[in-house]
């Protein structure tokens, strides 16, 4: 779908609820993590019910998996994305519930019609494409089945007729609009030090008084873990990889194997700008195609179009880049960007292009005509998947044979295995459980430092896989857990008493800086007296910030001060900002006109939004206290601590 606009991702996240909106092919295409129709039937894991339906664990868990294949989620946010998931459900269901209530429902029709909107290809011309090719269709941009699919269409369309029932009186008056007016353009600049603790850490010097003083006032907490040395013996899958060889003649193999991976079917390179008709006017519209023949004349005459694309171009996928779509293949577009893109000749700009979504101006930057990339191009591209095949595969035989060994004799040593199998010895230094061992690599299946403190004594472990390869542990020797001397954890009084000290002392220059600038000396002057770098900011608004500093939300006081004016020190955290407003810049009225309409759509947009947030509380509330809602969050346990 080529031209994907901001509107058309809104209507994909009102269809999710939310859950997660991603971008494909440098934002042309969406592919969506799906909710799934809910499952109606009773169950032992079920974490919610309104009404008839559940919400299970295992959907949680469902959705919680998609959203972990496509982005890195860390173990300690997967409590958070759990409650997140499980409040989208609930929403969607309790929206069910009281829509089957009041009488409000989305028909066929109202659906077909979505879609038509969301996936134009799915119809030709106004008729709909065979249900096999809708089905392939829906799966390879939505990885959702049919009946998923529609349903999250279904599910989004209903929200947005709760939306518009909640919202539709909602306006915005004078006084709002010239207070988000303000809130927008009011500008300061400031003078300014920050003031890092860790800065300060480098020039912090202790003596042996002071560190043995602060080891003795909390002592108790200075505790040393046990801990182990362990030898292990490795399967180096690198190593093997490293003997291995591979002829031409299995690489022809793997090729004729999978040689339609190599087939390249009739595909362009394109550039695009689009200006956006969705939702205009006709006769903004005629303005928009003005707007367009003028950058086409300005492309024609030898204008940079990358450089116009990004000043000029709607398309947030591919603004940035420039226009640059990359590789589109026949089918991938809709009709008329598609008919222009495969026409024209390498090298040339398009004429204006009007699809759907406004004026298309395509730049051709190459072209390929179907055809399978010859061997000799692809054989190094084959060589190294096919060695990390074969020798996870030969790593894997000799895993299997250590594991068989050392279940029939609990007597067989490390050294003589590693000698049986040519495996690299090696040993560990005292590890506690909690550290990590990057050295033997990273497990898919257990922490390998968990492994250590499971094995006794003695005992030979069974292979453990992991990205370096298939360790055998065995301990060499357990350290007990034991209250620190201070030669032991010396290191790390110094480390957590110089961060104390230097805390202080920030916190000491703020207060001192700030006193003296209020006396009359220079800001700059006096941070050099101190050993403080003095700066100045740019302007900036409260929607703005100091980079790397603070944000504007965090420097609100300083808009209510005069220039001249210096603040109280701001706390940052562990850091100190002392501040002193250089300028500031009274709005302009003769703007409020000209940001008039977007200025009330953000207040609208903003007040709706709340509107919709306490009808949603609201709803839930009263589920709750008529029993149509039950919530058991103790399900929830296996995400962690969701508090």
């Amino acid at each position: 779908m080529a031209g994907s606009s901001e509107n058309t991702q809104k209507l994909f996240s009102r269809i999710l609820l939310g859950v997660v909106v991603l971008a494909l092919s440098g934002g042309m295409l969406l592919y969506l993590v799906p909710t799934g129709p809910g499952d109606t039937r009773t169950s032992t894991d079920a974490v919610a019910k309104v009404g008839d339906q559940t919400v299970t664990v295992a959907e949680i868990r469902q959705q919680l998996n998609q959203i972990k294949q496509r982005n890195q989620v860390p173990p300690m946010l997967e409590p958070y994305y759990a409650q997140q998931i499980l409040r989208q459900l609930l929403l969607q269901k309790e929206m069910e519930y009281e829509a089957g209530q009041i009488g409000i429902r989305v028909s066929n029709d109202e659906i077909a019609d979505r879609i038509k909107l969301i996936l134009p290809a799915a119809f030709n011309g106004g008729t709909p494409i065979a249900p096999d090719q809708y089905a392939a269709l829906v799966q390879s941009r939505t990885q959702m089945t049919v009946s998923e699919f529609e349903d999250n269409v279904r599910l989004g369309m209903l929200q947005e007729k709760f939306q518009k029932l909640v919202t539709d009186g909602i306006s915005a008056g004078p006084r709002e609009l010239q207070e988000e007016f303000v809130y927008r353009n009011e500008k300061v600049k400031l003078d300014y030090a920050f003031i890092k603790p860790e800065d300060l850490q480098a020039k912090i010097t202790l003596n042996d008084a002071e560190i043995s003083a602060a080891y003795e006032k909390n002592k108790a907490k200075y505790q040393v873990p046990e801990k182990r040395v362990v030898r292990y013996a490795i399967v180096d899958v690198n190593q093997v990889r490293q003997s291995l060889e591979v002829s031409d003649d299995q690489l022809k193999v793997q090729y004729q194997k999978n040689i339609q991976d190599y087939q390249v079917p009739n595909r362009v390179h394109v550039e695009h700008i689009l200006l956006m008709t969705v939702g205009k006017t006709d006769a903004e519209v005629d303005e928009i195609k003005k707007k367009a023949q003028d950058i086409l004349n300005q492309a024609k005459k030898g204008a940079s179009f990358e450089d116009l694309a990004k000043k000029y171009s709607e398309d947030p996928g591919t603004k940035d880049k420039g226009g640059d779509l990359g590789w589109i293949v026949q089918g991938q577009t809709v009709a008329e960007f598609e008919k222009a893109a495969f026409s024209l000749p390498k090298g040339s700009i398009s004429d204006l292009v009007k699809t759907q979504y406004g004026f298309h101006i395509l730049k051709i930057i190459d072209k390929e005509s179907a055809h399978t990339k010859p061997f000799d191009e692809v054989k190094d591209s084959i060589r190294a998947p096919l060695l990390l095949t074969e020798s996870d595969k030969q790593a894997g035989d000799v895993a299997d044979k250590l594991s068989q060994a050392i279940r029939q004799s609990n007597k067989v040593s490390l050294d003589d295995l590693a000698k049986q199998y040519h495996l690299t010895v090696g040993e560990t230094r005292p590890v506690a459980v909690t550290d990590p061992l990057v050295e033997l690599g990273n497990s898919p299946d257990v922490k390998v430092s968990d492994a250590i403190f499971r094995l006794r004594q003695g005992e030979l472990s069974l292979p453990v896989h992991t990205d370096r390869g298939y360790l055998v542990l065995s301990i060499k020797q357990i350290l007990s857990a034991h209250q620190g001397s201070l030669d032991e954890v010396r290191d790390k009084v110094v480390a957590e008493l110089k961060q104390e000290k230097a805390s202080t002392e920030a916190h000491t220059k703020a207060d001192e800086l700030t006193k003296r600038v209020r006396a009359g000396e220079k800001l700059d002057s006096a941070a050099k007296a101190l050993g403080l770098e003095a700066k100045s900011s740019d302007d900036f608004a409260r929607a703005g910030s100091i980079s790397n500093v603070a944000s504007g939300k965090q420097l609100a006081p300083a808009f209510q001060l005069k220039p001249g004016d210096v603040g109280p020190p701001l706390s940052l955290g562990s850091n100190w900002l002392v501040y002193r407003v250089a300028d500031k810049q009274e709005p302009k009225p003769e703007d409020f006109d000209k940001q008039k309409k977007e200025i009330t759509e953000q207040v609208l947009q903003n007040k709706r939004s709340m509107a919709f947030e306490a009808f949603r509380t609201a709803l839930e509330d009263r589920l709750k206290k008529d029993g149509k809602l039950q919530l058991m969050p103790e399900k929830l346990k296996g995400f962690g601590d969701v508090g």
